[in-house]
């Protein structure tokens, strides 16, 4: 789908949307509506009760005098409390709204925003972004839908008195975008199309923006000693892997910021099976590798001044006679030998060698992983954070903010001596589950049992997040793309050259 700005013209068919503050809805251009329509306008206001909410719509059917087949006035809340993301919320829902309706074009008339204090580019920007983000769709497998239920939706056109500044901006956030589709796409695919090895050669697409690709596979693995990741693979056909994304847009000898993600393609939990209710959904427990390789790209696409290495640990989680076994001892990469209570507590048996691996070679001094990690985390924040533990309340704080600003938002959860000592064992060194209760907070010790000193790192549990059951303003239902916009907007605040 095609977005643009312009400043104000003439709309030739299509629809035409107008947004309005709470409280403010007689504006010039209102106004202007109303007088063109003979008082169509003013009727239809006061015959519902709009008035500017947030995420109110009032839609008028082949609106008199105008060119417009439809003519939306949408509300944004109160002036002074809009943001970027409202802005980007009420674009996608227009497009929500639209996609199916059978109109081709849609303009969204920007240029009147009185009281917000967004600028007048960065408000198109976001305009047009909410409508993209929310345009995605998978349905590469669909061979039978009703033509009413395909989008219609080609072109969107944004209204602004800054024009060019727009452009500008939304070239940048259309590049995020492009990475939080690419993250949508793989976290959609089922896992007979998407599997370790097909994750490789899917990430390869990259390094046409200039990033270093490199896969290690199950021989330099095991040469590695990446035991830990390997247990968990072992019962499955499919080969493990791991994926090295190198993105060097600032040059130097600066050490870089590395992401990890658990990359499990499918899980069934091994030997430790899950109920088979649901269990098609397991095909989104790689979202934290998705989310990684999403970032990334954005990053390169957009031309990104910083040193950033991303790392995918590959693997999928298989019940067979080669399986591992509950009570089996493996020693982690690090040297450190992990008792596996439970098969299906295998995400953090595959992060630790990997970031431990990361750590020796890449030598940073900030590393974030995420993953889709803890059943528990869901019960503990729902769908509406994703949690986030660290060792460094520097690195926490500008976690949350980037969260903040990008949407993609996270909650700090509690770390300590107290939880570290539950995942002892007096068979090894530690166990990879503890009791049921702070299921999530245990699995962050097990990890950062595994983090070098001297390293700020933070753990991102996004169980509750990549796979989304119902529609919002930003998505259809299902892959969310959360994480990638979120690590964006955090190398844009403390890691980018200005």
């Amino acid at each position: 789908m095609k977005v643009s700005f312009e400043t104000a013209g003439a709309v030739q068919g299509g629809a035409l949307a107008v947004f309005v503050t709470q409280g403010a809805l007689q504006t010039e251009t209102v106004q202007s509506l109303d007088a063109t329509t003979g008082g169509q306008v003013t009727r239809a206001l006061k015959s519902n009760r709009f008035n500017g909410e947030a995420g109110q719509v009032l839609e008028l059917l082949a609106p008199a005098g105008l060119e417009a087949n439809r003519l939306l006035l949408v509300g944004l809340g109160q002036a002074a409390k809009v943001t970027a993301s409202d802005l980007e919320k009420a674009g996608g829902s227009v497009y929500a709204r639209l996609a199916t309706s059978g109109e081709t074009a849609l303009t969204l008339n920007a240029t009147a925003l009185e009281g917000v204090s967004v600028d007048a580019g960065e408000a198109a920007a976001r305009l047009g972004l909410g409508a993209r983000l929310r345009s995605y769709r998978f349905d590469r497998y669909r061979t039978k839908e009703p033509a009413s239920k395909k989008p219609t939706l080609e072109a969107i056109t944004v209204w602004t008195g800054d024009a060019a500044g727009a452009e500008s901006r939304y070239a940048k956030l259309a590049a995020v975008a492009d990475g939080v589709f690419f993250t949508r796409d793989l976290v959609s695919e089922p896992g007979n199309a998407l599997y370790p090895k097909s994750f490789a050669e899917r990430a390869q697409a990259l390094t046409d923006l200039g990033v270093k690709v490199e896969v290690l596979g199950e021989t330099q693995l095991r040469e590695l000693g990446f035991g830990a990741l390997l247990g968990v693979s072992q019962g499955s056909a499919n080969e493990p892997q791991v994926v090295i994304l190198e993105y060097d847009g600032a040059g130097g000898d600066t050490p870089p910021v590395v992401f990890v993600g658990k990359g499990v393609t499918f899980d069934t939990g091994g030997i430790s099976i899950k109920p088979a209710a649901g269990m098609e959904g397991m095909k989104w427990d790689m979202g934290g590798a998705g989310a990684v390789i999403g970032a990334v790209r954005a990053l390169a696409a957009r031309k990104a001044k910083c040193r950033v290495v991303g790392l995918c640990g590959m693997v999928e989680n298989m019940p067979s006679g080669t399986a591992q076994r509950p009570g089996d001892v493996v020693k982690s990469y690090s040297g450190q030998t992990i008792e596996v209570i439970n098969t299906d507590a295998e995400g953090r048996l595959v992060l630790c060698d990997v970031m431990a691996y990361a750590q020796d070679r890449y030598k940073p001094k900030v590393m974030v992983d995420l993953a889709t990690l803890t059943g528990a985390m869901i019960i503990s924040l729902g769908h509406e954070y994703g949690g986030m533990f660290s060792n460094d309340d520097t690195l926490a704080a500008q976690l949350d903010a980037a969260g903040k600003a990008s949407g993609d938002k996270l909650w700090r959860m509690p770390m300590g001596d107290p939880y570290d000592k539950l995942i002892n064992t007096p068979i090894a060194d530690m166990k990879n589950v503890g009791p049921r209760e702070a299921g999530s907070i245990t699995a962050a010790q097990f990890l950062q049992r595994f983090v070098k000193e001297g390293v700020a790192w933070a753990h991102l549990d996004i169980a509750g997040m990549v796979w989304s059951d119902k529609d919002t303003a930003l998505w259809e239902k299902g892959a969310t793309g959360y994480g990638v916009r979120l690590l964006d907007q955090f190398i844009a605040d403390n890691h980018e050259a200005k």
